[in-house]
């Protein structure tokens, strides 16, 4: 509806039953659209406990929408076929979404999609009362996972420093290496469950929402929502700590069980209530000092004045939102055209046939246990340590993931070696002439390093053919491939061998060289090119 003040006297306009006959013939058009994407989301909401909230975020927003009901009866608005650009590039990204059978670039062009379906309906001076409300849907998506990952090595890294810092103003001996806190009796590690992330996205939400609510300055809403990271962050480090305090004095079931739920449900609490306190100081800064209550709280849509003489007209239904609908049902016709695009899955030997003997080199294979398995999600694995003629080893690992569409991917040694209590002395690209069938390859050239030890690793992502350094590259091969061949296999390669004190770093690379070598040959029966 729209409404018109002038002076005593109100106007107001309500849509006709064939505007919202239309309005939700295009919501159900797009919910048919975009129902994959949209049900995938709903699964990683109910399977995985840092999305769990996205249940409630539209309810949340579509109640936010209504709260601004009296404001957008008070603005006049009217479509605007200037907006609807925005409209077919969602449209036009979900196809490229569907070609690529990648959720994540489906689910932002629902959210796109649905903003220009908006825009071209209120056109922005309607758009901008409820762009906030809108914007929180943005949350509910789950992030792409090789950001995942490496924000969550990160927090990992983060909080274990802090949390040792912790244990250790109470007196308490500990050693650290990377992620894993050594108390002598009981060693904590700090797995991905750990890092934080369950606590921070929740808890960026919550502040974007008491930053929506909160009725001051932009800069002190702005301040909220930022301080939501480094407040998740020392809490959850003080959580780690607090851990290893209990279990020092009070044994290893501090560490697990209903006990570490529990704790994790107060530390949550406890960043909630600092997040009030933060607002209470910041609502005393400034000109306007006044109470917490007086700039946070919700608004009711408000009533029309009791003494206005109400003109009730009908609006006309826009022609902006006719062509949304054709746009739409064209979109409809040819997203059922596609039809179910199934990945082609390339036929390969399975690594359980991998050979142990590699010209002189002589080989004994490992198993990963089922805690890196549910985490790494692979389809096929080798891991095995290689002895040289001159008696020297070689760990050659490789993992394998058949599809790569679901949120299961390679993940880089970049962002997992330093977790494994190694550090980063150097990192480098490295060309190897002639290793590959007389072809070069490119490899990482990493040096970590742990106390004396040193150890140099050669990795690299084979994806279906192309040799590729760079992570981020991945990801677009990754999405192109995906969209021009629909195959989104590929496999992570990893080579370590470790340094003898008295050895220099030109052995340990003729060795890793040597190795490439002989093992070029036979991985390609096994990661298809």
């Amino acid at each position: 509806m729209q409404v018109e003040e002038d002076g005593n006297t109100i106007v107001v306009w309500k849509a006709t039953y064939i505007y919202w006959g239309i309005l939700a013939l295009c919501a159900l058009l797009l919910g048919y659209i975009f129902w994959d994407g949209l049900e995938y989301m709903e699964y990683i909401w109910g399977s995985q406990e840092e999305y769990s909230y996205g249940y409630l975020i539209p309810l949340i927003s579509l109640f936010f929408v209504w709260q601004k009901k009296d404001d957008l009866q008070q603005n006049g608005f009217a479509g605007s076929w200037k907006w609807l650009p925005v409209l077919l590039f969602g449209l036009g990204l979900y196809f490229v979404g569907e070609l690529s059978t990648l959720y994540t670039v489906i689910q932002y062009a629902f959210l796109l999609t649905l903003y220009g379906l908006l825009l071209t309906i209120l056109g922005w001076r309607g758009f901008r009362i409820i762009w906030a409300p809108l914007l929180l849907l943005v949350f509910m998506i789950p992030l792409p996972l090789f950001l995942y990952q490496g924000l969550s090595a990160k927090l990992q890294l983060i909080s274990t420093d802090l949390g040792v810092w912790v244990i250790r103003l109470f007196d308490i001996s500990v050693y650290v290496e990377g992620n894993v806190i050594d108390l002598g009796v009981y060693k904590l590690q700090v797995v991905e469950a750990c890092s934080g992330l369950r606590y921070l996205f929740p808890l960026m939400t919550l502040g974007f929402i008491a930053a929506y609510l909160y009725k001051v300055a932009l800069w002190k809403r702005v301040v909220v929502f930022i301080s939501t990271i480094p407040i998740t962050v020392l809490m959850n480090s003080f959580r780690i700590g607090a851990i290893g305090v209990m279990v020092e004095y009070w044994g290893q079931s501090m560490a697990e069980g209903f006990l570490h739920d529990f704790e994790g449900w107060v530390i949550f609490m406890a960043c909630t209530l600092i997040l009030i306190l933060e607002m209470w100081a910041l609502a005393r800064i400034g000109d306007a000092d006044c109470s917490l209550s007086e700039v946070f709280g919700l608004d009711s849509p408000k009533a029309l004045p009791v003494d206005a003489k109400v003109y009730k007209k009908r609006m006309r239904t826009p022609s902006s939102l006719f062509a949304s609908l054709m746009f739409i049902t064209i979109a409809v016709f040819f997203s059922s055209s596609l039809g179910h695009r199934e990945q082609i899955i390339p036929e390969r030997k399975e690594f359980a046939s991998f050979p142990l003997e590699l010209g002189d080199w002589k080989g004994r294979s490992d198993k990963l246990e089922s805690i890196y398995l549910n985490i790494l999600k692979l389809t096929d694995y080798v891991i095995a340590d290689y002895v040289g003629p001159n008696g020297k080893s070689v760990n050659f690992y490789v993992a394998y993931y058949a599809s790569q569409t679901k949120g299961d991917s390679a993940h880089s040694p970049r962002s997992c070696l330093p977790g494994g209590g190694w550090q980063i002395a150097s990192l480098k690209q490295k060309t190897l002439d002639g290793a590959v069938h007389g072809q070069p390859i490119n490899v990482n050239r990493v040096v970590i390093k742990r106390g004396e030890y040193k150890q140099l690793v050669y990795y690299w992502f084979q994806e279906q053919g192309l040799n590729i350094t760079n992570e981020y590259m991945v990801k677009w091969y990754l999405f192109w491939n995906a969209l021009t061949k629909n195959r989104t296999d590929g496999a992570l390669i990893r080579l370590t061998t470790m340094l003898s004190p008295d050895e220099n770093m030109q052995d340990a690379d003729k060795r890793l060289e040597d190795f490439v070598r002989q093992v070029s040959g036979t991985l390609a029966d096994y990661v298809p090119g």
